[in-house]
């Protein structure tokens, strides 16, 4: 786990860095990650968050195995009241936890210490330090994509209500860098809006199956097991129905088998953040291609300055996102890989996801934060959107006119004349039309109306319909 003590998780921390060397100027601020600084995303990430999460897991643990009469009902409030975070000392427990490559072992240490002596041997019994390190993955996770749904929704709701204002409002569509043939903003927004809706759901799935983990020293529950025989208070196999008690306990889903090699959970959390990530990016990646001063068609309601240069209004909203695209994809890859887990239980694959996972949603958590404030704050130009679809001078709509004219002349006609005077057009200037005019067989041709952009939209504002149906 890192050393960042975050203090925007709820919990009142003390200074845990005192009496420890050089701890201080290790401390992870964010000050080189803007993307997740100051987000939800990062309160419920920081050290305490997963500090209570572990917490949580070994409270819900003596409380599902009470529930079985596995453990004194007693027992079960003693570990559950002792079992908050601002009782202990992250740092420490992060300096310790080096001796055993993780922090479970010196937290169970430390919670034993906590409870009265009568109750200490039903803290942690049975588990193993990755049941309760997994599943405070999970209970981070959970409460960490909640947030982050929650500012894709609110992005997604904005951006149908862009797509509704704009669904007719004509500006060039791009293709390799150039003009291609108009669109309409209602269009793209509603696409922005449709790639944020698949992250939301691919999010809302993989947060629903997120599951608990519980499987003692090898996944066979055989402690829990042991514990049941020798004290003859319930059947043996209530140590399979402990699983389904204990994620009761933690609000996380039930888990068919242990999952301590089986790395399923983690892989599809990291394929729907990474996904989530590129599709805020695809938002940011146009923002940023229409905001150059050049192009002028949106910019950021409040857009960042310069140390240098006074003038500039940069769209720092769009600049994170992308950033946090880019970054996003690495670090799927890092838990991907550590899929290949071998035996019951690994060495270094689990060890490696902890910070990659908090990483990763922190990351996106604050890209869905920016995005969020992104859209809500956009400025749509309009009349810059017309002035960039005339630049071409009603070259950008050759397809259509390639339509029109292939009736009148057949196609290997009417692509040569439509050839020439796009010649004419680039090199001696004047319009598509005027170029076109002095062709006797157009005569007749409206061709002022046949050139304007405005008027090739095609089934632009019915896709845009169509997408905003979607809920």
């Amino acid at each position: 786990m890192s050393h960042d003590h975050d203090e925007h998780d709820g919990h009142h921390v003390s200074d845990v860095h005192d009496g420890h060397d050089g701890a201080d100027g290790g401390r992870d601020t964010g000050l080189l990650d803007p993307v997740r600084v100051g987000s939800a995303a990062e309160a419920a990430t920081g050290d305490t968050a997963f500090l209570q999460a572990m917490l949580d897991a070994e409270a819900a643990l003596t409380r599902a195995q009470a529930a079985l009469g596995l453990a004194p009902v007693e027992a079960a409030r003693a570990v559950t009241e002792a079992a908050r975070a601002a009782r202990f000392d992250a740092r420490d427990l992060a300096l310790r936890g080096r001796g055993g490559g993780n922090p479970v072992i010196p937290l169970v240490a430390a919670l034993t210490a906590a409870v009265p002596d009568a109750h200490a041997p039903y803290v942690h019994r049975g588990a193993t330090s990755q049941d309760i390190l997994d599943t405070a993955l999970m209970l981070v996770a959970h409460r960490t994509t909640g947030l982050v749904a929650a500012d894709l929704e609110a992005a997604a709701g904005t951006l149908a209500r862009l797509a509704a204002e704009h669904r007719d409002t004509p500006l060039p569509g791009r293709t390799l860098t150039q003009h291609a043939v108009p669109t309409t903003f209602g269009l793209k927004a509603a696409g922005w809006r449709s790639l944020v809706l698949d992250a939301r759901d691919r999010l809302t799935v993989v947060r629903r199956s997120l599951p608990a983990q519980l499987g003692g020293a090898a996944g066979t529950l055989a402690a829990f097991h042991a514990y049941a025989q020798a004290e003859g208070v319930v059947p043996p196999e209530s140590a399979v129905r402990l699983l389904a008690g204990y994620a009761r306990e933690v609000a996380l889903a039930e888990p068919a088998l242990p999952w301590h090699a089986l790395r399923t959970p983690v892989a599809d959390l990291s394929s729907a953040l990474a996904f989530t990530a590129g599709a805020l990016g695809k938002l940011a990646a146009d923002v940023l291609v229409l905001s150059r001063t050049e192009v002028g068609e949106v910019s950021e309601g409040a857009g960042g300055g310069s140390s240098a240069m006074p003038h500039k209004a940069n769209p720092v909203r769009a600049t994170l996102i992308a950033a946090a695209a880019r970054r996003a994809p690495a670090m799927a890859a890092v838990l991907y890989g550590c899929v290949a887990a071998e035996d019951e239980r690994p060495a270094g694959a689990w060890h490696a996801e902890g910070e990659t996972l908090r990483d990763l949603l922190r990351l996106v958590g604050g890209a869905a934060r920016d995005a969020a404030e992104l859209v809500a704050g956009l400025h749509v130009h309009p009349a810059r959107m017309r002035a960039n679809l005339d630049l071409t001078d009603g070259m950008v709509v050759s397809e259509r006119l390639t339509a029109v004219l292939a009736a009148r002349l057949g196609r290997s006609a009417a692509r040569r004349l439509l050839a020439e005077a796009a010649h004419t057009v680039r090199t001696g200037g004047g319009s598509l039309a005027d170029a076109l005019s002095a062709e006797p067989a157009l005569k007749g041709l409206d061709l002022a109306a046949l050139t304007d952009p405005t008027h090739y939209t095609g089934a632009a504002a019915a896709l845009t319909d169509r997408a905003l149906a979607r809920p």
